[in-house]
């Protein structure tokens, strides 16, 4: 009896054990399928991201077309009951069965075929286009995430420093030794930074679901915060770029295809001039002549036939090739449209990288070394009572400012290198 109990309480405490492993495993799942970096969100989306799935799903449809797009038409069964039978000198005819198979002029299959192969090859650069899109959003919403989590922390650890000179300067001003106004100046100056982080904190949220609802994942949860923000550097020269954008942007590539599918299209409707043939075969049962000796006695006749469709109303035709004509020219003109405006946006782009790129040289190089001396010289001066604790505010206030200026001006740059590698390309090349 009291070895069964042992039994049960082993099984029992198994029993738990591995609920509890199962709870433990479900509730940690989301966070396994997801590497918390920007890699990892990048693959994350493109491998969950709905929009994607569905250009995908598209020109995926558009590749099956191909398969279909150059072949024969149906052939055509028919079947004719005769309600009275036709006499004949071989007997009677009761019903005839026939097929009838058209061939189009020549030429026009093979034009249907590529036409519908240069819609699958637009279908394709659709999707690479969306693909570029969707990477850059990633970066752009983690550059942005990353900003406000490196700004959180500036302004943190600045609240925490004002909090002591706050300490510091009401001692002094309870001693006698300080001024009030010095002591209201830092409290605003509290009152400034405090209301600063959280408007920070407060836009962790939007960022963290627009970035959660673009890789498909639940909107609700909090992203970790990055530690740094990465910082990219290695890209072509601006010729190099404009060459990348005008051969590789998937925008007009999908124009590229589009206009060559037309000029097939404008082929095709010139060869609706020339008739389709259409082939048939006809079998008609013939009833044997009772008491007749007859040659070919219930003989049944086996006809072929060849038809042309006539082509004499050319304003129809006419009217097709000049609509063809019309689209080619308007792809034509849309490209030569896309292309300038995505040159100007590459301009704007390689601005404000290059001006994010000098900001962050400058204030990482000059303007933060001479604002922490600035720091330091006030600290000195206060403690040797030759300075004021305005003059240290307002130091360490100037120094706030440049380190989140050169936070931001990384994540100006990463955004404006998220939009380069977009429009031409060069990211997808260099992975």
């Amino acid at each position: 009896m009291k070895r069964k109990r042992h039994v049960l309480f082993i099984i029992s405490f198994l029993i738990i054990f591995l609920m509890f492993c199962s709870l433990t495993y479900a509730g940690t799942a989301g966070d396994e399928t997801i590497n918390h970096t920007l890699d990892g969100y990048i693959k994350y989306a493109l491998l969950n991201n709905s929009g994607l799935k569905a250009a995908y799903e598209k020109w995926q449809a558009s590749l099956d077309r191909v398969g279909y797009a150059g072949t024969l038409p149906d052939p055509k069964f028919t079947f004719e009951h005769y309600i009275e039978e036709v006499e004949t000198r071989t007997g009677a005819q009761r019903y005839s069965v026939g097929i009838n198979q058209t061939l189009p002029w020549f030429g026009k299959l093979d034009l249907k075929g590529k036409a519908a192969l240069e819609a699958a090859n637009a279908e394709k650069a659709r999707y690479e286009a969306l693909k570029l899109d969707l990477v850059a959003k990633i970066k752009k919403l983690y550059y942005q995430y990353s900003y406000l989590a490196q700004a959180i922390k500036i302004t943190g650890d600045n609240i925490t420093l004002v909090s002591n000179f706050e300490s510091v300067a009401r001692t002094r001003y309870k001693s006698g030794a300080g001024l009030q106004n010095a002591v209201i100046k830092i409290q605003v100056e509290l009152g400034k930074l405090d209301d600063r982080l959280t408007s920070l904190q407060d836009l962790l949220k939007p960022v963290a679901v627009k970035l959660n609802r673009t890789m498909n994942r639940p909107s609700y949860e909090l992203l970790p915060l990055p530690e740094s923000i990465p910082h990219e550097k290695l890209i072509p020269e601006r010729e190099e770029l404009i060459s990348l954008l005008k051969s590789g942007n998937p925008d007009l590539k999908v124009l590229d295809f589009m206009a060559e599918k037309n000029n097939h299209m404008i082929d095709l409707s010139r060869k609706n001039y020339f008739p389709d043939v259409t082939l048939g075969v006809k079998y008609i049962d013939t009833e044997t002549r009772d008491n007749a000796n007859i040659p070919d006695n219930g003989k049944d006749p086996l006809i072929t036939s060849v038809s042309i469709n006539i082509p004499i109303w050319r304003e129809k035709y006419d009217a097709q090739t000049r609509s063809a004509l019309s689209e080619y020219k308007s792809v034509i003109k849309n490209r030569e449209e896309l292309e300038n405006n995505l040159l100007a946006d590459l301009e704007m782009a390689i601005y404000e990288l290059k001006d994010a790129e000098r900001k962050i040289i400058l204030y990482r190089d000059t303007l933060l070394k001479k604002a922490e001396q600035n720091v330091n010289v006030n600290q000195l001066a206060f403690s040797s009572d030759k300075g004021s604790f305005l003059d240290l505010i307002d130091a360490q206030r100037v120094l706030l400012e440049f380190q989140l200026a050169e936070k931001k001006s990384l994540s100006d740059y990463g955004k404006a290198l998220a939009e380069i590698e977009m429009l031409t390309a060069f990211g997808s090349k260099r992975n």
